[in-house]
């Protein structure tokens, strides 16, 4: 199939064709079936999750506990003030500008989504034995929600972010590929070439499987709200439309590449966020918020250990699933988003990069739960809509049509809604759609792009790969593609610590920095013994001179 002039076409265009025909040919593959299998395909995936969760979920909670782990004891210990770049190295941005982009490029339109619907699910099937619809249930309901996408999670990308920024600004390496920040692959020994080789493979099914997802499970959802607004058929014409429309707009800034495309997308979509999360807690029932919040969080202080090890009792398989799904996810976003973090962290130190990871990532998409979830929980609370009813029996695309209904100037919230879900669509999958030519390109110059064919090549994967999604259907198919997508990053992740550790232990700056402060102890104590010695000559007249000889 890809063979005499195709290979010339593909080395003309530095395109690495080890990792980029098979991953091509892969989600082709994984497009026909699941365009051509469509609905027949859900109740196979449903109970392939399930299967999962029962026999695999041992997994995915043991890497998060181990890599959470990990990251807490790097930044407390003294291998946290480890600079990333030179000693006299000054971060580019300030603390703000870093967080908002930090979080920004970690988080699409599934948060603007999943948020409202998640503690719903929590209320009617809580975990810990609870009554559904109990106050108890409710004090806990968002906070499922905020630990799936809390500490945890974003510590999943500490392990590329540090791993790609040590290895590009301490040990000086250029990296454009995530293998190449693994440092114990290094060497050219058969064996490590060709496990370098599937790690690349496995990152880009990750992230296509990640992706893919976001954009299967959120054009259902936008299609859903559109026809409650405007009366036009939710069918699988008005999705074409949809996906047409991105795939326009995905074209338009992937072709126009970093500058002038990407990054313009990236600035607009974290204010359009914010702006749609403080106008909600506004004009929501603040107070009610704010006592809730207040509860939950208190809950998930208490009941952290429970939820990191998956024994939550009653509704453990349901809240199970959900954080294996979740977490899966992560997983698949980790490279994509560590290689970015990692561009922009220059000159801040481990410690302050773990850090702004958990106050800036997890506390903002923390916000996004108390906010969008609270405000459904309070319209079920009160009685004004039975959301868990329109939930178990249209979907959650439904719920969330409903919830913006709810709110003042409901056709303008549509509007600002729809265009902040499209604009995240559009830098998710563009950013991602430029990280995967990275990946599957050739050794690229300093400041060169991948070429614009690969590029576009992506960007039209991406859509059919999503399209098939779409055709399938269902929450429970999203959540078995991305839970797949990031099971074999497991292995990379086990990987990437253990470069980090074999990195940071040869730092010889942590050393000698230990060693400046040993000596200056030292000579300190030296010096208030000898202060000590004076002033206790002082005191007995021993220290005294003495009197001058008489003739």
């Amino acid at each position: 199939m890809f063979s005499g002039r195709r290979f010339i076409i593909l080395k003309a265009k530095k395109i690495d064709r080890t990792v980029f025909i098979p991953t091509v040919i892969l989600f082709m593959l994984m497009s026909l079936v699941l365009l051509l299998g469509g609905h027949s395909l859900q109740h196979w995936l449903a109970a392939l999750m399930d299967g999962i969760t029962a026999n695999m979920g041992w997994l995915f909670f043991g890497v998060y506990l181990l890599n959470f782990a990990f990251f807490v004891y790097l930044a407390c210990s003294h291998f946290g003030r480890i600079r990333l770049g030179k000693a006299t190295d000054k971060p580019r941005f300030n603390n703000f500008q870093w967080g908002s982009m930090v979080f920004a490029t970690a988080i699409d339109a599934s948060i603007l989504m999943l948020s409202m619907v998640d503690p719903l699910r929590a209320v009617a099937h809580p975990a810990f034995n609870l009554k559904p619809f109990s106050n108890a249930a409710y004090l806990n309901a968002t906070m499922i929600g905020q630990f799936d996408w809390g500490p945890m999670a974003w510590m999943m990308f500490s392990a590329g972010t540090i791993a790609i920024a040590y290895a590009i600004y301490n040990k000086h390496r250029k990296v454009q590929r995530l293998s190449e920040a693994i440092t114990l692959l290094d060497g050219q020994q058969r064996y490590k070439k060709i496990l370098r080789t599937f790690v690349d493979f496995l990152v880009v099914v990750g992230i296509m499987g990640g992706i893919g997802s976001s954009v299967g499970l959120e054009i259902p959802i936008l299609s859903t709200v559109i026809h409650s607004f405007t009366g036009i058929p939710d069918n699988f014409g008005l999705k074409l439309a949809l996906f047409a429309i991105l795939f326009v707009l995905f074209a338009v800034t992937v072709f126009a590449g970093l500058e002038g495309g990407i990054d313009r997308l990236s600035a607009a979509h974290i204010w359009t966020a914010i702006g749609f999360l403080i106008f909600v807690f506004i004009v929501g029932h603040t107070g009610f918020l704010s006592r809730l919040e207040l509860g939950n969080l208190g809950n998930l202080v208490t009941r952290y250990l429970p939820l990191s090890t998956g024994t939550v009792g009653k509704g453990a398989m349901t809240t199970n699933a959900n954080t294996i799904f979740y977490w899966g996810w992560w997983l698949s976003y980790m490279p994509f988003t560590g290689l970015f973090i990692a561009k922009i962290s220059k000159g801040r130190t481990i410690r302050q990069v773990i850090v702004g990871m958990l106050i800036f990532g997890a506390l903002g998409c923390m916000s996004f739960y108390a906010v969008l979830g609270g405000y459904s929980l309070f319209l079920q609370h009160s009685g004004a809509v039975n959301l868990v009813h329109i939930l178990n029996t249209q979907g959650q695309a439904a719920v969330i049509a409903k919830v913006i209904s709810t709110l003042p100037f409901k056709v303008v919230v549509l509007i600002f809604y729809s265009l902040s879900c499209f604009i995240f669509l559009a830098t998710t999958i563009s950013s991602s759609a430029f990280i995967v030519s990275s990946l599957t390109s050739l050794k690229l110059k300093v400041g060169e792009e991948p070429s614009r064919f690969n590029r576009m090549i992506w960007v039209g994967v991406f859509i059919i790969f999503s399209m098939g999604i779409v055709v399938v259907g269902g929450f429970k198919t999203v959540q078995t593609i991305c839970t797949l997508a990031g099971l074999p990053l497991i292995f990379v992740c086990v990987l990437l610590i253990g470069s980090i550790v074999q990195m940071v232990r040869q730092d010889q700056t942590v050393y000698a920095t230990r060693r400046t402060r040993a000596s200056l102890e030292r000579d300190a104590e030296v010096q208030v013994k000898q202060l000590r010695r004076t002033k206790q000559k002082r005191q007995t007249g021993r220290g005294r001179l003495a009197p001058p000889i008489r003739y």
